[in-house]
């Protein structure tokens, strides 16, 4: 993606179900466990490079040892720094100890992060700065194991406020008020009252110390996480472990947020991307499940796993962004679906360059739509082999012209790559708008000068201040007839608000193209009539059942907001012809038929706060007011 968004983040657990010892001598290691889940982690680096976390829980250990560890980093390269300060504890305690490396009682005994629970999380940061308070894993401490909880996610709540409020009902007095607060403490809210339902069901039978095994025994996360959950609005793949080694990973009942797990007799594993644990573990595609919408991996203190439904699920919405853009092309089945995406739009470009496949160059940017580019190409010789044999049918009897249409290929050339040690760090704005022009390097004497055009593709256009200020001018140079900057992607038209960085009407270029068509057509009026909608339905509280804002596209055509952002993003003293194609949303939902989760492209919502906040951002872009609306 040219514009460079926020988004996603990454979760990771591996549950190591044999004893410690068992890896130590089957493998050859005590950092078995470190290992497969620092391949994990950057296996998904992908999701998330403002921070990461690390935790860890021991099994069974004495009463007076530690038993769960964390390290978080906001380092450059987080993961990296993590993992070697864990490795470094562990040449700390061989060097004083080395007829000891292979002893798991030990090592766990001895030296943090040798449990055989454990957790990671990659931080995209869409709200608060970097630091690393931010970072998961979040910790939820008692001296009751059992009420310990640790907790990391690829979330984000539409309703805080409420969430938050019902907090402080319960008697609690959160320190923040953001979603990862609210969500740790709402969940540990709910721990703490199934231990104490527990331990007055068996309080009279058992005594403690034994009491408290019990209660481990018989503690009901299923249980635990309904009564969290229930009231949640948003998008969420949550990681939890218990401090007695019981975790879950628990997924939205629109399955929103994505959540993949492998299971065999050693280890359950769980990230966000299937080819993270493809490569970690080398195991079969096949071999990987989807945790369902609605449901939770519950793995309990044994080792024991199911996958149990917490809320009930709703119509299955999953962010088709992870097929368009975030997740690794890796994945089969998304490398399918990105190909499809590219291969769907040959009409389209064939009507924008008048069918002159001979005067017509392609290419990509950025490295992302490599894969879309692929089935461009796939579609152009498809598109091809259909006209050769028409030729043919229709009796094309010259052998010179029968030579020239059997020949004929289309020309791909790369065009363009990113210079990715060009760092622009000059503040003064003209100036690094001039560096900003040279982050990226061309192939010149490719281009026909004012006779061919270039088709350019593209993962997705969100904001178009790239096009405007970098490429387009790039392109130009190059001396082309047209330039046409192709999206696999639909126009973004609304705020995502399940975790994706796009929250602001005015950072969306479909939207800055709808305001002046609504000007040039006299068509004003629209804002007003919206925004007071908007209004009323929030002061009524009613602003969660209708997205109000759709109005304002509804007056034009795909092709006639496509044409408008070509003109906005198009510098003044360009000298190629500009043209903007867009995907198309049934073509998306052609490509990626499991995963219709469309809201930033339709409007359509999968949840009820989903509409409150795109209607709470029309009325802050109406304000001027530069906040999330949520």
């Amino acid at each position: 993606m040219s514009d460079a968004i926020k988004h996603e983040c990454g979760i990771a657990l591996i549950r190591l179900r044999k004893p410690y010892q068992y890896y130590i001598d089957k493998y050859g290691t005590a950092l078995y466990g470190a290992n497969k889940l620092y391949l994990l982690m950057e296996k998904q680096v992908n999701r998330g490079q403002d921070g990461a976390g690390v935790a860890n829980i021991k099994l069974d250990v004495p009463a007076g040892r530690r038993y769960i560890s964390r390290y978080r980093s906001v380092d450059q390269r987080p993961v990296t720094d993590i993992f070697e300060k864990i490795n470094k504890k562990f040449r700390k305690a061989f060097k004083k100890n080395k007829d000891k490396a292979k002893d798991a009682h030990w090592l766990q005994e001895n030296v943090a992060f040798t449990g055989e629970v454990w957790m990671g999380h990659l931080r995209y940061g869409t709200h608060g700065s970097n630091e690393i308070e931010n970072c998961h894993p979040m910790l939820r401490l008692s001296n009751w194991r059992s009420r310990n909880l640790v907790v990391a996610g690829n979330f984000n709540m539409t309703n805080v406020d409420e969430l938050f409020g019902k907090l402080v009902s319960l008697g609690q007095h959160p320190k923040d008020k953001v979603d990862t607060v609210t969500v740790m403490e709402k969940i540990g809210h709910f721990l703490d009252e199934e231990n104490q339902r527990v331990f007055e069901r068996f309080k009279g039978i058992y005594e403690n110390p034994d009491l408290s095994d019990i209660i481990e025994d018989n503690l009901d996360l299923q249980r635990v996480l309904h009564r969290s959950c229930r009231d949640f609005d948003g998008g969420y793949a949550m990681v939890g472990m218990t401090g007695y080694g019981a975790a879950f990973v628990a997924r939205d009942p629109a399955g929103i947020r994505p959540a993949y797990y492998y299971a065999d007799d050693e280890v359950v594993v769980v990230a966000s991307e299937k080819p993270a644990i493809k490569t970690a573990f080398n195991v079969d595609y096949s071999a990987i499940q989807e945790v369902k919408p609605g449901h939770a991996l519950i793995v309990d203190k044994y080792g024991e796993y199911a996958e149990q439904k917490f809320v009930e699920p709703i119509e299955k919405k999953s962010c088709s962004f992870e097929r368009i853009y975030f997740s690794r092309a890796t994945d089969p089945d998304i490398y399918n679906e990105r190909k499809m995406l590219g291969k769907l739009l040959i009409p389209q470009i064939l009507k924008e360059i008048d069918y002159d496949l001979e005067n017509t160059v392609f290419s990509y940017i950025p490295n992302t739509a490599e894969t879309a580019f692929f089935g461009m190409v796939e579609g152009l010789e498809d598109h091809l082999a259909k006209q050769r044999k028409k030729a043919i049918m229709e009796g094309i009897l010259f052998e010179e012209e029968l030579d020239r249409v059997l020949s004929f290929r289309p020309r791909i050339e790369k065009l363009v790559a990113k210079d990715v040690k060009l760092r622009t760090f000059i503040a003064d704005d003209e100036q690094r708008d001039d560096m900003v022009a040279h982050v990226y390097d061309t192939t010149f004497e490719v281009i026909k000068k004012g006779k061919d055009n270039v088709v350019v593709v593209d993962d997705s256009i969100v904001r178009g201040t790239t096009l405007e200020k970098s490429i387009l001018r790039m392109l130009d140079r190059l001396g082309p007839k047209k330039i046409i900057i192709v999206s696999s992607a639909p126009q973004i038209r609304f705020p995502d608000c399940y975790g994706i960085d796009m929250s602001k009407f005015r950072e969306f270029i479909a939207f800055r193209a709808a305001l002046e068509l609504l000007r040039e057509r006299g068509l004003d009026y629209l804002l007003d009539e919206v925004y007071a909608e908007c209004v009323a339905a929030i002061e009524s509280g009613n602003a969660s059942q209708q997205n109000h804002v759709k109005a304002i596209f509804e007056p034009f055509t795909n092709d006639e907001l496509s044409r408008k952002i070509a003109q906005i993003v198009t510098p003044g003293d360009l000298q190629a012809e500009v043209a903007v194609v867009y995907q198309t949303v049934e073509n998306l939902h052609r490509a990626c038929p499991y995963h219709t989760g469309d809201w930033y492209f339709t409007g359509n919502y999968p949840t009820p706060g989903g509409n409150k906040v795109v209607n709470k951002a029309f009325v802050n872009f109406m304000e001027g007011k530069l906040v999330r609306a949520y």
